[in-house]
């Protein structure tokens, strides 16, 4: 029965798609454009294949071409919309591109190789990532956001061996099997309780807004994931949020993207990635007891949570003072970690964050390293060109956040000015003449 159905549906959607009264395809032929009628080519429906035959117009000057029903269609190469949308989300949620096309085949009936795939995410992802770009910030709204937070982090992705050529690593021969993956997520909080704070849950740990986590991600440098951050916030309501949160690790191009994308933001250090370093200095001056240095790493921690790290940094200065007979490399390690903390001093009053109810974990950007890159692009075997992988996170960030179908409904608009562009010609005198 459901064969029958799709034969049926197949043979309506072909009669659909080829009826010029309906469709018409009478576009006329601009300068140095020649027609050549009834190209024909296979369409991939959701229904199954059918052939559309169209008009195709040819610019000799620049040696391509164009097909105007296609664009009218919303066509990307050989899919139509609907089933373009379902490869690019299966590509993006599955493992990989070969899982992707076995879901498809289970789920829709849709029967293409894993190479197709790729080749349409090749195509797609880069417009729908200028699509996201042209995306303007949220318009005002009642809701008032009470709190916003942004994060962000990486985590390293296996690059092929020509991907790495030069670049320095953690290898016993200095090299590296990895490129950092930049990620960066925006989720909010808006449920106050009576006194006016974030809500909590019954242990007192802040609540997120459900479903409120968004997405970006790039594998460039440094300041191209701070703009990515920002333009994301800037859609998610920053301009009318009432507190924004930064919350990173010790990472310094980290803390230098939230100076200048979000100079009034309120810098919070990770607790557990502070707790790191508590736990280091507390090894350094207890290095030939690890029970002892267990001992003060806990309590240690359990006051720096109810207050900030300024009680433990007086009483190791005061431990160095009080042992001038440690070896030098000793106090070194002591003070490197006193250091740390230190400079890290207006980012870790979590006593304050914990009373207002504020998050001051990164827990979740360290999720989405693990969910949104490590489930797709760290799988065993995998190694990948940096457009590649370029490609599936940012196509897998929009999937899993909040802005791949407005991004997909732009893709009109993206497709129309790269035609433009494609149909621009200077003459070759004009060109050497300059």
């Amino acid at each position: 029965m459901r064969e029958a159905l799709l034969r049926d549906g197949q043979r309506i959607i072909s009669e659909l798609y080829n009826d010029r009264e309906l469709l018409p395809d009478n576009e006329l032929p601009a300068a140095f454009e020649s027609i050549h009628r009834n190209r024909s080519r296979t369409i991939h429906s959701l229904f199954g294949p059918f052939e559309l035959r169209r008009n195709y117009l040819h610019n000799a000057k620049i040696g391509g071409g164009r097909f105007p029903l296609d664009d009218a269609l919303c066509l990307e190469g050989a899919y139509t919309p609907a089933v373009a949308k379902l490869i690019c989300r299966a590509a993006s949620r599955a493992g990989s591109y070969q899982e992707a096309s076995n879901d498809l085949f289970a789920y829709a009936g849709l029967s293409f190789d894993a190479r197709d795939l790729g080749r349409l995410v090749a195509t797609v992802a880069p417009k729908l990532r200028s699509a996201l770009g042209d995306m303007s910030a949220a318009p005002p709204h009642s809701n008032s956001i009470d709190v916003l937070y942004v994060s962000c982090d990486g985590t390293g992705t296996p690059m092929r061996p020509e991907e790495l050529l030069g670049r320095k690593g953690r290898q016993q021969d200095g090299s590296s099997r990895t490129r950092e993956a930049k990620l960066g997520c925006v989720f909010t909080q808006t449920d106050l309780d009576a006194q006016g704070l974030p809500l909590r849950d019954e242990d007192g740990n802040p609540l997120r807004d459900p479903d409120s986590t968004s997405y970006v991600g790039t594998y460039q440098g440094c300041r191209e994931i701070a703009i990515l951050l920002h333009q994301e916030a800037r859609r998610r309501g920053l301009d009318q949020a009432k507190r924004v949160v930064f919350i990173g690790d010790g990472a310094a191009w980290i803390w230098e993207n939230a100076r200048l994308t979000f100079p009034d933001a309120i810098e919070i250090l990770d607790f557990y990635h502070a707790c790191e370093h508590v736990g280091q200095l507390a090894a350094a001056i207890h290095d030939q007891n690890q029970d002892q240095a267990a001992s003060l790493r806990a309590r240690w921690c359990h006051e720096m949570k109810q207050s900030s790290p300024a009680a433990l940094l007086i009483e190791s200065r005061a431990l160095l003072i009080a042992n001038p007979t440690w070896p030098q490399s000793k106090c070194d390690a002591i003070q490197n970690q006193i250091n740390y903390l230190d400079s890290h001093s207006t980012r870790t009053h979590y006593g304050r964050y914990r009373q207002e109810g504020l998050f001051f974990g990164s827990g979740v950007i360290e999720a989405g390293c693990k969910t949104v890159v490590g489930r797709r692009l760290k799988q065993s075997g995998m190694f990948w060109s940096q457009s590649g992988a370029e490609n599936i996170l940012s196509l897998r960030c929009l999937v899993l956040g909040q802005n791949f179908d407005d991004a997909w409904k732009e893709l009109k608009t993206i497709n129309a000015k790269q035609q433009l562009k494609a149909r621009r010609w200077q003459n070759p005198d004009i060109k050497l003449a300059a």
